[in-house]
This record gives structure tokens, C-alpha cells and sequence, in this order.
């Protein structure tokens, strides 16, 4: 087994690991609290289009989009982007190789 290829799994299974923590961390009984379908508001009731909850833009909103994903699933989402730029840099690499086999 090439050097290149150790390091590629073991850069694999540091990232299954932080991923199966990152899902192992999240709360998932408020995701699965009911089976039917509940309604949710499209518009703010209170005429608040604002993601923070204070004056101060300190604390963000619970039922903001930017609170769900970077505060209850930043653990799902750090490995997944650093995932998915591996994976870009990977295919530079690959189409480089080709073209320089040629």
C-alpha cells in the first residue's frame, strides 16, 4: 500500500469519525417529535423579518434558518464542507494527472 493511500484513509476514517459524532451530538427528537404534519407560518406574525432576537444582534433567533444550521447541526456541517472541498481538490488533481499523461 502506496504512502498516499494510508494517508487518504486515515484522513477518511478522521472524517467518519467527526461526521458520526457531529450526528451522534444533534437532538433529534425535536426533528421527530410528531408524525403528522404540522403547519408552519410563511410569514412572521409579528412583522419581524430580523434573524436576531435582540437589539443588540448578540443571539439569534431559535426559528431563524441561520440558528438550525449553524447552531444545532455546525457539527453535521464542518465535516461535510471540508468533505466536499476535498473532494474538489481531488478532482483538480485527478484531471491534472490525465492531462499531463497525455
Amino acid at each position: 500500500m502506496s504512502k498516499r493511500v494510508a494517508i487518504g484513509a486515515g484522513v477518511a476514517v478522521v472524517l467518519l469519525l467527526v461526521l458520526a459524532a457531529g450526528v451522534y451530538s444533534v437532538d433529534w427528537s425535536e426533528q421527530n417529535s410528531s408524525d403528522a404534519p404540522h403547519e408552519i407560518p410563511t410569514f412572521p406574525t409579528d412583522d419581524e423579518d430580523s434573524i436576531w432576537a435582540d437589539e443588540d444582534q448578540t443571539e439569534l433567533r431559535e426559528d431563524s434558518l441561520a440558528y438550525s444550521i449553524f447552531e444545532k447541526y455546525g457539527m453535521i456541517l464542518l465535516p461535510l464542507a471540508i468533505l466536499m472541498f476535498g473532494a474538489m481538490v481531488g478532482g483538480v488533481c485527478i484531471s491534472r494527472e490525465e492531462v499531463e499523461g497525455e
